[in-house]
C-alpha cells in the first residue's frame, strides 16, 4: 500500500531486501563444514576407535570362531562378517555424530545461533545429516581396509566388490537415515543420559539383531520372521549383496525398504525439529 509522509506526499511501501542465492546457501555450507571439522578435530576418538573395535570383532569372531561357522554358499565367515561390520560402523557413527552435535548445541546454547542464521528447517536437517554421513562413510572405509588386511592375513586374498554402485547407494541411504534418526533422538532427549538410553535400548539391539554376525538360515522360523521386521536387516544385507553378490533377502526389496526408511526418518527429523527446540519456526 502507498504510504504518506508528514507532508502528505504518497510513497511506495519499502521493498523486501533482496537475498541472493549465494547468501542463502552460504550458512548451509558453513554449518556442514562445522559438522565435518567437529569430528575431524577428535579423529582419534571418531576414526581410530572404530578401527580398533572393528579389528577386535574380526579377531574374535572372524579368526577365532569363524572356522567353526559354515555359510551355505561356501563363503568364509570372515568374508561374510566384513560387510556387516562396514554397515554397522557407518550407521553407528552417523547416528552418534548428528545426535551428539544437537545435544552439545543444546547445552552450549548454540541452537539460538541456528535460529538467528538464515537457515530453513530442511537446510539444518540436511547439513547435520550430511556431516553424520561423511563420518559414517569414513568409518565404513576404515573398517573395509581393516577387514581386507585380516582377510589377506588369513586367506592370502582380497575381498572384491561385486556391485560398487549399489554399495555406494546402501551406505549413503543408510548413513543419511541414521544421521536423521540421531537428530530426532537428540531433539527428544533432555540430557545425555536420555540419548545414551536410546542408543542402548533401541539402536544397539536393532543393529546386533539385524544380521551383522549371522545368516538368516541359522535361525529358527520364529526368529527369521522377527528379523525381517528389522529395517537394519535390509541395510546390512544390501551392503552384503553389493560386496559378496549374495544375501539373505532380495536386493530390490532391500533397495525399496531402504528408501522408505530414509523418507520416514527424514519425516521424524523434520517433526522433531519443528516440534522441539525449534517450535517457534
Amino acid at each position: 500500500m502507498p504510504l504518506s509522509n508528514s507532508w502528505g506526499i504518497k510513497m511506495n511501501s519499502p521493498a523486501k531486501p533482496f537475498v541472493s542465492q549465494e547468501l542463502t546457501w552460504t550458512p548451509f555450507f558453513s554449518l556442514l563444514k562445522r559438522e565435518v571439522q567437529r569430528f575431524l578435530k577428535v579423529a582419534v576418538q571418531t576414526l581410530l576407535a572404530p578401527m580398533i573395535n572393528s579389528g577386535l570383532y574380526l579377531l574374535i569372531f572372524g579368526l577365532s570362531l569363524g572356522s567353526r561357522i559354515q555359510i551355505s554358499d561356501g563363503t568364509s565367515y570372515l568374508s561374510f562378517l566384513i560387510p556387516g561390520l562396514i554397515m554397522m560402523g557407518c550407521l553407528n557413527n552417523a547416528f552418534s555424530n548428528s545426535s551428539s552435535s544437537v545435544v552439545g548445541s543444546k547445552y552450549g546454547g548454540e541452537l539460538e545461533d541456528y535460529k538467528a542464521a538464515p537457515l530453513s528447517s530442511q537446510q539444518i536437517i540436511w547439513a547435520i545429516s550430511l556431516g553424520g554421513l561423511f563420518r559414517g562413510l569414513l568409518v565404513g572405509l576404515v573398517t573395509f581396509i581393516v577387514g581386507e588386511a585380516f582377510l589377506y592375513f588369513q586367506n592370502g586374498e582380497f575381498l572384491s566388490i561385486q556391485h560398487p554402485v549399489l554399495l555406494v547407494f546402501f551406505l549413503t541411504v543408510g548413513g543419511l537415515s541414521f544421521a536423521k534418526l540421531g537428530l530426532s533422538a537428540a531433539f527428544w532427549a533432555k540430557s545425555f543420559d536420555h540419548l545414551a538410553a536410546f542408543g542402548t535400548f533401541i539402536l544397539m539391539p536393532l543393529i546386533y539383531l539385524g544380521g551383522v554376525f549371522y545368516s538368516l538360515e541359522h535361525l529358527s522360523p520364529f526368529w527369521q520372521t522377527l528379523t525381517q521386521f528389522n529395517p537394519l536387516f535390509y541395510f546390512i544385507n544390501g551392503v552384503r549383496y553389493s560386496i559378496l553378490g549374495a544375501s539373505d533377502v532380495n536386493v530390490w526389496m532391500a533397495f525399496g525398504i531402504s528408501l522408505i526408511m530414509l523418507l520416514l526418518f527424514h519425516g521424524f527429523a523434520l517433526f522433531s525439529l519443528k516440534g522441539g527446540s525449534f517450535n517457534r519456526w
